[in-house]
């Protein structure tokens, strides 16, 4: 099975049009920075620009009162994913109050690893999941023969694929059409704790409706 990896590449200019966490947002003249709509109303902290073949993906999440607002959940306002045309942006002003930046940019350059699951999956302990394309190419990221795990710190999501673990009762649905959403990335929330994204421990699901042109984010 092959997996697309986002992998830590150092820092990057903030504005730049590179695939990165963190920096300042890249969007279309007269976009207005999101707000939360679940519980502060403050602004929501940007995450990530994602370059994909139809456009960009644009992601933020809430984090000015971290366990209050449901940033976790694709509908609660918490959080907002876009998918902006490729030309044409431009960097946003960014709000003088709220959580609005991460304390880094991280650029990320992709890699494509194939990994067969009959040498990595150990059954004897009698787990009876399925392996997962995602997290058995995390794990095994640049592992040393005798190791368990790799440098999984590295990895900062992956593209396309399926969504790693998630189940069905919590696939959104597109917020313009109601259809079902395709999935685009995982997002991890960062190379170290200082940088990093509040995700609360958990893994971020981005999800695109290509013909309402439609983001959708949420973590599990």
């Amino acid at each position: 099975m092959q997996t697309t990896l986002m992998i830590y590449d150092g820092t990057a200019p903030a504005d730049s049009d590179v695939p990165r966490t963190g920096g300042v947002p890249l969007a279309p003249a007269g976009f207005a920075w999101p707000m939360c709509g679940s519980c502060c109303g403050g602004p929501l902290q940007f995450f990530a620009h994602l370059p994909v073949e139809d456009g960009v993906l644009s992601v933020f999440v809430c984090q000015n009162d971290p366990g209050a607002c449901e940033f976790w959940d694709a509908s609660s306002g918490a959080n907002r994913a876009y998918l902006f045309p490729r030309e044409g942006l431009q960097p946003m002003a960014v709000p003088e109050t709220g959580l609005t930046l991460l304390p880094a940019t991280s650029a990320i350059r992709t890699q494509v690893v194939t990994i067969d699951p009959d040498d990595t999956y150990d059954d004897d302990d009698g787990d009876e999941l399925v392996p997962d394309a995602y997290d058995l190419a995390r794990s095994g990221w640049k592992r040393e023969p005798g190791e368990r795990f790799g440098k999984q710190r590295e990895v900062l999501g992956s593209f396309g694929g399926s969504p790693s673990y998630l189940e069905d009762d919590r696939l959104p649905a597109c917020p313009s059409c109601a259809g079902a959403m395709d999935f685009a990335a995982h997002l991890e929330a960062g190379i170290s704790s200082e940088t990093a994204m509040n995700l609360g421990g958990q893994l971020g699901y981005v999800f695109v409706c290509r013909a309402c042109r439609a983001g959708a984010f949420l973590t599990d």
